[in-house]
């Protein structure tokens, strides 16, 4: 068990969404957890790379934490972990990886040389995201894209020898242990609801629908958010870290946010505690 640790990600709004819960989580384990971020929405490693490679270009260029620093300065504020991770849209694809997180890789070696760096598995899409409908633009349905992004975070791990958070792991996992999963419907269903009517989104951690006005007719519109996790996945995903990184029970963890039912949690610890033991034993043997 670690009772204190330092942690900077350098990823996108997959691990944004750790500001929610991940500190309370952390903390009710009797964890002590210092979180900062070196994120962009939708960053892929390609662009990460590139912002740092102009920053080194130029001694007044500061891109990240809204140009109030530079990564390397970022780097050097002491941390235990540090983080990366391919963006979800480019993580299914094997050539979006190289070469640029090895050079992100040297480059947190070189800054921040006293920290372990961390790859986090990102996770599938929930099932009626059009790219991953039939017909869809991906030619993958969601166990696809999750076997395809698992293959390339477990090749990278393999490469640089580091270890895994297993984060889309459990999703697949919480998916597969729910007592009523989520049913995809069909899209044309989204033309005849009104408000507050929503097409059905129970029964997954990732995605939610809600309505939003269109700022020029002025009506209220469904809006779908349909990758990003929702409080359940906020919550399994703090989970997930806490028990990974601070390599204590699930069982320590106290903290229910309001928003979740006692025993939806309790699932949720239940789940986040497997992913951790069963994707370790994975990478083990393989």
């Amino acid at each position: 068990m670690k009772d204190s640790l330092r942690i900077l990600t350098i990823g996108n709004s997959f691990t944004d969404s750790l500001t929610h819960y991940f500190q309370s989580v952390a903390e009710s384990a009797g964890c002590r957890l210092v979180f900062d971020r070196a994120n962009f929405g939708g960053c892929e490693l390609e662009r990460h790379w590139s912002y740092i490679a102009a920053e080194e270009a130029s001694p007044i260029c500061r891109i990240y934490q809204s140009g109030r620093y530079k990564l390397r300065d970022l780097l050097a504020k002491g941390w235990d972990i540090v983080t990366i991770q391919q963006a979800s849209h480019q993580s299914w694809r094997p050539e979006s990886f190289q070469p640029f997180a090895s050079n992100i890789f040297h480059y947190v070696r070189k800054y921040a040389p006293g920290a372990e760096v961390v790859i986090q598995q990102t996770w599938a899409y929930r099932a009626d995201d059009p790219r991953l409908m039939p017909g869809g633009e991906w030619g993958i349905d969601q166990s696809g894209m999750y076997e395809r992004l698992t293959a390339n975070y477990r090749n990278l791990a393999r490469e640089l020898g580091l270890r895994i958070i297993p984060t889309g792991f459990a999703v697949q996992l919480s998916r597969a242990a729910e007592e009523k999963p989520f049913t995809n419907y069909d899209p044309a269903i989204l033309e005849t609801l009104r408000w507050p009517d929503l097409p059905p989104q129970a029964g997954d951690v990732v995605g939610q629908c809600f309505y939003r006005k269109d700022p020029e007719s002025g009506e209220l519109r469904i809006g779908r958010d349909l990758i990003h996790l929702n409080c359940r996945g906020q919550y399994l995903q703090a989970c997930v870290w806490t028990a990974f990184l601070f390599e204590v029970p699930v069982s320590a963890i106290s903290f229910v946010p309001e928003e979740l039912d006692d025993r939806d949690a309790a699932m949720l610890r239940k789940v986040a505690r497997r992913a951790v033991e069963e994707f370790k034993q994975e990478t083990r043997q393989g």
